[in-house]
């Protein structure tokens, strides 16, 4: 029972013994509203600005104190001081897209024991949380990804893998799961490198397109994780007059791939609506907080009904972003 819950039943209980005898008394510490905090692995870029008017509208429409804070850089250690000072400040609840799972599971516990509700996003193998919420099935976005990898480029040849960071979880989740799916779908496909961390950075995604191209002359696609990434590597290839020898799919904003698509430097993207993602965790967390049950069919107003799987809470809202509804999509 999470402890602004057990704080409104014992407000009560002690409210109905005194109004028995005759004394009206005031249950205003009942009517505060649930502060909610979602931790995000780096504000001021695109995705996150959307994750966080998802957050905004949970706010208001759910009556909630909630926000979104994060780090200026994709920055783990900085990511979990913010969260130990949230624990030392006693929100209700914290909703994290960690950086470093790892890293954050100590912070966790201590959330844990002061009975704070503790959520994640993007990183369904989380450990000490409540809940990870997903909007997708990663296992079938990963393998999507790689399908439309293959659309863009061939069923054979070279390619790279971009992503936010090493640490990030269900980035490299991603690639895991794609690189497996393609030995038994798409033999013919070569990875040429690691996994490049560059995905939360347009200009270091340029930088790096422009070593790849140099390095690996028959390079043929590029996946990228993380919204920056496909968009450099895009961008670098325009710059190189090579959009038709390399084909550029990933996970990016819609509105900001657009133009990208037109011209054809970027093949197509693969997303679901960050702001969905904000409000989701905002409003999971006030349905717990009121003591309500997670459970599979619940649904999410505006999301569509969930799967409950241990710890995981997933819905199905993949998008394939193309030139042709990149600027319907609205976000």
């Amino acid at each position: 029972m999470n402890k602004r819950f057990l704080s409104k039943l014992l407000v009560v209980f002690a409210a109905l013994c005194v109004l028995t005898a005759g004394v009206v008394m005031s249950v205003s510490a009942a009517d505060e509203p649930y502060e909610i905090a979602v931790v995000v692995k780096i504000t001021g870029i695109p995705w996150f600005n959307v994750v966080e008017t998802g957050v905004d509208r949970a706010a208001k429409e759910l009556g909630v104190n909630a926000y979104q804070t994060g780090p200026a850089q994709a920055d783990p250690a900085a990511q979990v001081k913010i969260v130990e000072d949230l624990v030392a400040k006693g929100v209700d609840a914290i909703a994290v897209v960690p950086n470093d799972a790892k890293a954050l599971e100590p912070v966790f516990k201590k959330a844990k024991e002061k009975g704070i509700l503790v959520l994640t996003h993007e990183s369904p193998d989380q450990v000490g949380i409540d809940y990870d919420f997903e909007l997708i099935d990663n296992v079938k976005f990963g393998q999507q990804a790689f399908d439309q990898l293959v659309a863009a480029m061939g069923d054979s040849g070279e390619y790279a893998i971009f992503v936010g960071g090493l640490t990030v979880p269900l980035h490299n989740f991603w690639a895991d799961t794609g690189i497996e799916y393609a030995k038994e779908k798409y033999p013919n496909l070569k990875l040429v490198t690691d996994r490049i961390p560059c995905g939360e950075d347009q200009e270091l995604a340029r930088q790096k397109t422009l070593e790849l191209i140099k390095a690996y002359p028959n390079l043929k696609g590029i996946v990228g994780f993380g919204s920056l990434g496909p968009i450099g590597a895009a961008q670098a290839l325009k710059e190189k007059g090579l959009a038709d020898k390399i084909g550029v799919v990933g996970t990016v904003i819609p509105s900001q791939a657009a133009p990208y698509l037109k011209e054809g430097s970027l093949k197509q993207g693969i997303l679901w609506n960050p702001s969905d993602a904000g409000f989701g965790m905002v409003w999971l967390a006030k349905y717990m907080l009121d003591g309500n049950k997670v459970e599979t069919g619940t649904e999410i107003p505006g999301i569509g009904k969930i799967t409950v799987e241990g710890t995981l809470v997933k819905a199905d809202a993949i998008l394939s972003i193309t030139a042709e509804n990149a600027e319907s999509l609205g976000f």
